[in-house]
Protein backbone atom coordinates (compact mmCIF):
# COMPACT_ATOMS: atom_id res chain seq x y z
CA UNK A 1 0.00 0.00 0.00
CA UNK A 2 2.81 2.44 0.77
CA UNK A 3 4.16 1.94 -2.75
CA UNK A 4 0.79 2.80 -4.29
CA UNK A 5 -0.38 5.96 -2.58
CA UNK A 6 -1.34 9.04 -4.64
CA UNK A 7 -1.59 7.00 -7.82
CA UNK A 8 -1.40 9.02 -11.04
CA UNK A 9 -4.75 9.28 -12.82
CA UNK A 10 -5.06 7.11 -15.91
CA UNK A 11 -7.36 7.34 -18.91
CA UNK A 12 -7.93 3.60 -18.51
CA UNK A 13 -6.99 1.11 -15.80
CA UNK A 14 -8.36 -2.41 -15.80
CA UNK A 15 -7.70 -5.96 -14.66
CA UNK A 16 -7.87 -8.50 -17.46
CA UNK A 17 -6.60 -11.88 -18.60
CA UNK A 18 -3.65 -11.95 -20.97
CA UNK A 19 -2.11 -15.18 -22.29
CA UNK A 20 -4.12 -17.00 -19.62
CA UNK A 21 -2.66 -14.91 -16.78
CA UNK A 22 -4.19 -12.21 -14.59
CA UNK A 23 -2.86 -8.85 -15.76
CA UNK A 24 -3.19 -5.09 -15.35
CA UNK A 25 -3.52 -2.63 -18.21
CA UNK A 26 -3.01 1.07 -17.54
CA UNK A 27 -3.22 3.72 -20.24
CA UNK A 28 -2.24 7.34 -19.61
CA UNK A 29 -4.12 10.45 -20.66
CA UNK A 30 -1.14 11.41 -22.88
CA UNK A 31 -1.19 8.13 -24.83
CA UNK A 32 0.32 8.74 -28.28
CA UNK A 33 -1.56 5.73 -29.65
CA UNK A 34 1.47 4.07 -31.23
CA UNK A 35 3.37 2.14 -28.55
CA UNK A 36 2.85 -0.14 -25.56
CA UNK A 37 5.13 -1.66 -22.93
CA UNK A 38 5.11 -5.11 -21.36
CA UNK A 39 6.26 -4.49 -17.79
CA UNK A 40 7.86 -7.39 -15.88
CA UNK A 41 7.67 -6.78 -12.14
CA UNK A 42 10.61 -7.56 -9.88
CA UNK A 43 10.71 -9.27 -6.50
CA UNK A 44 13.49 -11.84 -6.53
CA UNK A 45 11.53 -14.09 -8.94
CA UNK A 46 9.46 -15.01 -5.87
CA UNK A 47 7.62 -11.91 -4.61
CA UNK A 48 5.40 -9.07 -5.81
CA UNK A 49 2.69 -8.85 -8.45
CA UNK A 50 0.96 -6.39 -10.76
CA UNK A 51 -0.66 -4.95 -7.61
CA UNK A 52 2.66 -4.10 -5.92
CA UNK A 53 3.83 -2.46 -9.15
CA UNK A 54 0.65 -0.54 -9.97
CA UNK A 55 2.25 2.77 -9.08
CA UNK A 56 5.36 1.96 -11.09
CA UNK A 57 3.24 0.93 -14.08
CA UNK A 58 1.35 4.22 -13.99
CA UNK A 59 4.52 6.28 -13.62
CA UNK A 60 6.07 4.43 -16.55
CA UNK A 61 2.93 4.86 -18.65
CA UNK A 62 2.90 8.62 -18.04
CA UNK A 63 6.63 8.98 -18.70
CA UNK A 64 6.53 6.98 -21.93
CA UNK A 65 3.11 8.25 -23.12
CA UNK A 66 1.83 4.76 -23.79
CA UNK A 67 -0.09 1.95 -22.06
CA UNK A 68 1.69 -0.53 -19.80
CA UNK A 69 0.67 -4.17 -19.40
CA UNK A 70 1.84 -6.10 -16.32
CA UNK A 71 1.23 -9.85 -16.03
CA UNK A 72 1.02 -12.03 -12.94
CA UNK A 73 3.61 -14.61 -13.97
CA UNK A 74 4.48 -17.75 -11.99
CA UNK A 75 6.88 -17.32 -9.08
CA UNK A 76 9.60 -19.36 -7.40
CA UNK A 77 10.19 -21.40 -5.31
CA UNK A 78 6.98 -23.21 -6.28
CA UNK A 79 7.68 -22.50 -9.96
CA UNK A 80 11.43 -22.00 -10.56
CA UNK A 81 13.17 -21.36 -13.90
CA UNK A 82 11.98 -21.57 -16.62
CA UNK A 83 8.34 -21.07 -15.53
CA UNK A 84 8.44 -17.29 -15.11
CA UNK A 85 10.37 -16.79 -18.33
CA UNK A 86 7.92 -19.03 -20.22
CA UNK A 87 5.06 -16.87 -18.95
CA UNK A 88 6.76 -13.64 -20.04
CA UNK A 89 7.40 -15.10 -23.48
CA UNK A 90 3.75 -16.19 -23.68
CA UNK A 91 2.69 -12.67 -22.74
CA UNK A 92 4.96 -11.22 -25.42
CA UNK A 93 3.63 -13.56 -28.10
CA UNK A 94 0.04 -12.66 -27.18
CA UNK A 95 0.62 -8.91 -27.57
CA UNK A 96 -1.87 -6.96 -29.67
CA UNK A 97 -0.75 -6.21 -33.24
CA UNK A 98 -2.05 -2.65 -33.28
CA UNK A 99 0.89 -1.17 -31.36
CA UNK A 100 4.68 -1.28 -31.38
CA UNK A 101 5.74 -3.05 -28.18
CA UNK A 102 8.72 -2.63 -25.88
CA UNK A 103 9.60 -4.40 -22.64
CA UNK A 104 10.57 -3.08 -19.21
CA UNK A 105 11.53 -4.67 -15.90
CA UNK A 106 13.02 -3.92 -12.52
CA UNK A 107 15.42 -6.16 -10.56
CA UNK A 108 14.51 -9.79 -11.32
CA UNK A 109 11.98 -8.38 -13.77
CA UNK A 110 14.89 -6.83 -15.66
CA UNK A 111 16.54 -10.26 -15.63
CA UNK A 112 13.41 -11.84 -17.12
CA UNK A 113 13.04 -9.03 -19.65
CA UNK A 114 16.61 -9.44 -20.87
CA UNK A 115 16.30 -13.22 -20.86
CA UNK A 116 13.12 -12.96 -22.92
CA UNK A 117 14.91 -10.82 -25.51
CA UNK A 118 17.79 -13.30 -25.68
CA UNK A 119 15.29 -16.14 -26.11
CA UNK A 120 13.52 -14.30 -28.93
CA UNK A 121 16.89 -13.84 -30.64
CA UNK A 122 17.51 -17.59 -30.44
CA UNK A 123 14.11 -18.37 -31.97
CA UNK A 124 14.32 -15.58 -34.56
CA UNK A 125 11.13 -13.91 -33.35
CA UNK A 126 10.14 -10.25 -33.30
CA UNK A 127 12.07 -8.30 -30.68
CA UNK A 128 10.83 -5.40 -28.57
CA UNK A 129 11.44 -1.92 -29.98
CA UNK A 130 13.55 -1.30 -26.88
CA UNK A 131 14.22 -2.58 -23.38
CA UNK A 132 14.03 -0.46 -20.23
CA UNK A 133 15.98 -2.31 -17.53
CA UNK A 134 16.05 -0.93 -13.98
CA UNK A 135 18.64 -2.10 -11.40
CA UNK A 136 18.64 -5.60 -12.82
CA UNK A 137 20.15 -8.88 -11.69
CA UNK A 138 22.17 -10.33 -14.55
CA UNK A 139 24.69 -12.67 -12.90
CA UNK A 140 25.17 -14.85 -9.84
CA UNK A 141 28.63 -13.73 -8.70
CA UNK A 142 28.25 -12.80 -5.03
CA UNK A 143 31.87 -11.69 -4.66
CA UNK A 144 31.65 -8.49 -6.72
CA UNK A 145 32.64 -5.17 -5.18
CA UNK A 146 29.03 -4.02 -4.86
CA UNK A 147 27.92 -7.31 -3.30
CA UNK A 148 30.65 -6.96 -0.69
CA UNK A 149 30.20 -3.22 -0.08
CA UNK A 150 26.39 -3.45 0.20
CA UNK A 151 26.21 -6.95 1.67
CA UNK A 152 24.05 -5.82 4.58
CA UNK A 153 21.84 -3.42 2.71
CA UNK A 154 20.11 -1.11 3.34
CA UNK A 155 17.16 -2.96 1.88
CA UNK A 156 18.35 -5.75 -0.38
CA UNK A 157 21.21 -7.79 1.11
CA UNK A 158 23.67 -10.33 -0.21
CA UNK A 159 22.03 -13.11 1.83
CA UNK A 160 18.60 -12.28 0.43
CA UNK A 161 19.90 -12.40 -3.14
CA UNK A 162 21.59 -15.73 -2.52
CA UNK A 163 18.29 -17.11 -1.21
CA UNK A 164 16.35 -15.76 -4.20
CA UNK A 165 18.85 -17.37 -6.56
CA UNK A 166 18.56 -20.70 -4.73
CA UNK A 167 14.80 -20.54 -5.10
CA UNK A 168 14.96 -19.62 -8.78
CA UNK A 169 17.76 -21.71 -10.31
CA UNK A 170 20.29 -24.28 -9.05
CA UNK A 171 23.98 -23.49 -9.32
CA UNK A 172 24.46 -25.81 -12.31
CA UNK A 173 21.87 -23.79 -14.31
CA UNK A 174 23.51 -20.41 -13.75
CA UNK A 175 25.77 -20.58 -16.81
CA UNK A 176 22.65 -20.46 -18.99
CA UNK A 177 22.24 -16.98 -20.55
CA UNK A 178 18.49 -17.24 -20.03
CA UNK A 179 19.16 -17.54 -16.29
CA UNK A 180 22.20 -15.26 -15.96
CA UNK A 181 22.33 -12.97 -19.02
CA UNK A 182 25.92 -11.88 -18.30
CA UNK A 183 26.94 -15.33 -19.58
CA UNK A 184 25.47 -14.58 -23.02
CA UNK A 185 27.83 -14.52 -25.98
CA UNK A 186 28.88 -11.30 -27.68
CA UNK A 187 26.89 -12.40 -30.71
CA UNK A 188 23.72 -12.60 -28.64
CA UNK A 189 24.30 -9.29 -26.87
CA UNK A 190 25.06 -7.37 -30.03
CA UNK A 191 21.72 -8.55 -31.49
CA UNK A 192 19.65 -6.98 -28.70
CA UNK A 193 17.38 -4.01 -29.42
CA UNK A 194 18.34 -0.62 -27.95
CA UNK A 195 18.48 -0.70 -24.15
CA UNK A 196 18.21 1.78 -21.32
CA UNK A 197 19.93 0.66 -18.11
CA UNK A 198 20.00 2.21 -14.68
CA UNK A 199 21.45 1.09 -11.36
CA UNK A 200 21.36 2.24 -7.74
CA UNK A 201 24.54 3.19 -5.91
CA UNK A 202 23.63 1.48 -2.60
CA UNK A 203 22.73 -1.86 -4.18
CA UNK A 204 24.43 -5.27 -4.13
CA UNK A 205 23.43 -5.54 -7.80
CA UNK A 206 25.21 -2.37 -8.96
CA UNK A 207 28.10 -4.30 -10.53
CA UNK A 208 25.70 -6.46 -12.56
CA UNK A 209 24.54 -3.45 -14.54
CA UNK A 210 28.01 -1.96 -14.74
CA UNK A 211 29.36 -5.22 -16.16
CA UNK A 212 26.51 -5.48 -18.67
CA UNK A 213 26.98 -1.87 -19.76
CA UNK A 214 30.72 -2.37 -20.22
CA UNK A 215 30.18 -5.43 -22.40
CA UNK A 216 27.58 -3.65 -24.53
CA UNK A 217 29.86 -0.64 -24.95
CA UNK A 218 32.80 -2.84 -25.96
CA UNK A 219 30.61 -4.26 -28.72
CA UNK A 220 30.17 -0.78 -30.16
CA UNK A 221 26.60 -0.33 -29.01
CA UNK A 222 25.20 3.00 -27.79
CA UNK A 223 22.99 1.86 -24.93
CA UNK A 224 22.47 4.46 -22.20
CA UNK A 225 23.44 3.63 -18.60
CA UNK A 226 22.58 5.86 -15.65
CA UNK A 227 24.23 5.28 -12.27
CA UNK A 228 21.86 6.88 -9.76
CA UNK A 229 23.75 8.05 -6.65
CA UNK A 230 22.53 7.86 -3.08
CA UNK A 231 19.62 5.46 -3.61
CA UNK A 232 18.93 1.85 -2.69
CA UNK A 233 17.75 -1.15 -4.68
CA UNK A 234 14.09 -0.80 -5.60
CA UNK A 235 14.12 2.98 -5.28
CA UNK A 236 11.75 3.47 -8.21
CA UNK A 237 8.99 1.89 -6.13
CA UNK A 238 9.26 4.91 -3.82
CA UNK A 239 8.02 7.56 -6.25
CA UNK A 240 5.39 8.88 -3.82
CA UNK A 241 8.15 10.17 -1.50
CA UNK A 242 11.46 10.04 -3.40
CA UNK A 243 12.28 12.69 -6.03
CA UNK A 244 15.01 10.48 -7.50
CA UNK A 245 12.38 7.84 -8.29
CA UNK A 246 10.17 10.29 -10.16
CA UNK A 247 13.21 11.62 -12.01
CA UNK A 248 14.22 8.07 -12.98
CA UNK A 249 10.84 7.45 -14.61
CA UNK A 250 11.07 10.75 -16.48
CA UNK A 251 14.56 9.81 -17.65
CA UNK A 252 13.35 6.41 -18.84
CA UNK A 253 10.53 8.13 -20.69
CA UNK A 254 12.96 10.55 -22.33
CA UNK A 255 15.17 7.72 -23.58
CA UNK A 256 12.13 5.70 -24.67
CA UNK A 257 10.79 8.63 -26.69
CA UNK A 258 14.14 9.13 -28.41
CA UNK A 259 14.44 5.45 -29.30
CA UNK A 260 10.87 5.08 -30.57
CA UNK A 261 10.56 8.47 -32.29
Amino acid sequence: MRWNSDLPTMADAQTLTHAGMPARWVAPTNDRGTDAILQVHGGGWSLCSPSTHEGAARQLANACACPVLTVDYRLAPEDPFPAGLEDILAAWRARSPDRRWSIAGDSSGANLSLAAMLSLIKTNETLPACGLLFYGVYGADFSTESYIRNANGPGLTRDKMMRYWDWYAPIEARNNPLVAPLTATDEMLVSLPPLYLNAAELDPLLFDTQALSQRLCALGRNDIFDHVPGVVHGFMQMSSVLPEAREAFLRAGEVFSNITA
